[in-house]
Formats: C-alpha cells, structure tokens, sequence
C-alpha cells in the first residue's frame, strides 16, 4: 500500500491560483528539494506523519469538499503523490497541484491542474527550472512567477514571450510577500499591457504567515 509523508491536512480557503477565495481542502506533502529565498512553508521541509493513501482519502472526505490541492515543499518529491492524483481525480474532486516545476511533470494525471512555478532569479534557484515541463501544458493549467524585483519582471516578461505561454494557459504574476509592492507590480503589467493575472495572496492578508490556514 503507498504511503506518503504528510506535513498537514486542511480545510481553508484557495489563496492564489484560479480558484482563489473558494473553500478547498489542502494536502501539503512533506519535504522539498530547492531551497526559495521566499520560502514560506520551511516547516514543511521535515518531519510529518506517514500516511496510507487510503487514510489521506478518508481524511479529504471528511471535508467533503469540492476542491482539492496537492502542495509543499514540493509534492513530486515523493513518488506515490502521482498516484495520489489520480486517486483525487477518481473519487471526482477538482484538482490541483502546486508544483515548482523542478522536476518531471509528465506522469501527473490530465484531470489535475497543475500550477507550475517558475522561479525568477529572485528566489535563488532560477538553476533549477525545467523547461521541457512545458511541454506538457494543458489549457487548464497554470503558470505562476513569483516577482521579487524588477529584474524579476523583466526576465519574467522574456520568459513569457519565449515561450508564447500566454497561449498555452493561464499566467499568474505573483509579488514576493512584503519584498515587491503589489501595485508597483499591477502598474508594470499594465503599462506593458502583459496578457498574464495579477495574483496576490488572500491568505497572507487574512492571517499572515499562520501554517495550516
């Protein structure tokens, strides 16, 4: 029976991402393997509870819930969370998965959503980026950059037009928590009339750093 090491299970509302503001349960899986300068679920690097799959769908259930997403650290990290997925995606939940797109995303179930953040230089581990992730882009995924400065807007903005993702799915720009002014960022998209989705977090604003929320 597959197991994965679980960081925490709960039930909140979607802070970024398409489906910000909606109520969705959360399954944050534990351990990563990048180290972001803006990292804010360093908590989730260690320790955790082994949990059959079967007890984490038991666990969701409870819920009962209509949106499900899978995060971290970074969720891949652990093999059976593709499996997982799929199991998510069975029982007729809506899907997603927050992923930093550091490594392979081309066994994740169709259904899910992946959100695939790109990292900026800002975050310290631009090295780590996969570019052939991209090749696996699904209209209902999503693209997010997290924007430290704007150095990270600009390299940001070519990344974008590179790789036309406007076209493939949704584009999320995200400013770094307290280290780049939201509205410096909204007027940078809009002066260059950039085809991507403001993002900021709803969660940080209603409670702030508080894990598990």
């Amino acid at each position: 029976m597959s197991r994965l090491r679980i960081t925490e299970i709960f039930y909140s509302l979607q802070g970024e991402t398409r489906t910000v503001g909606l109520p969705t349960v959360f399954i944050r899986l534990t351990g990563c393997p990048l180290r972001c300068g803006y990292c804010d679920t360093a908590y989730a690097f260690q320790g955790g509870e082994w949990m059959d799959v079967e007890d984490i769908l038991k666990k969701v259930a409870s819920f009962e819930p209509r949106y499900v997403t899978v995060t971290g650290g970074e969720p891949l990290a652990q093999k059976p969370c593709i499996e997982l997925l799929q199991r998510l995606c069975d029982e007729g939940y809506e899907v997603s998965l927050e992923t930093s797109g550091a490594l392979d995303v081309s066994q994740v179930d169709q259904r899910v959503s992946k959100v695939i953040d790109i990292k900026t230089p800002g975050s310290l581990e631009v090295a780590k980026n996969r570019f052939e992730n991209l090749n696996y882009l699904l209209s209902h995924d999503q693209i997010k950059f997290v924007i430290c400065s704007r150095a990270d807007y600009d390299w940001s903005k070519h990344i974008l037009n590179q790789y036309q993702l406007s076209s493939k799915c949704d584009v999320l720009f995200s400013p770094s928590f307290q280290q780049q002014s939201p509205g410096e960022l909204a007027d940078w998209i809009i002066n260059d009339r950039l085809p991507v989705r403001l993002q900021i977090q709803l969660h940080k604003f209603l409670w702030g750093d508080a894990p598990g929320r």
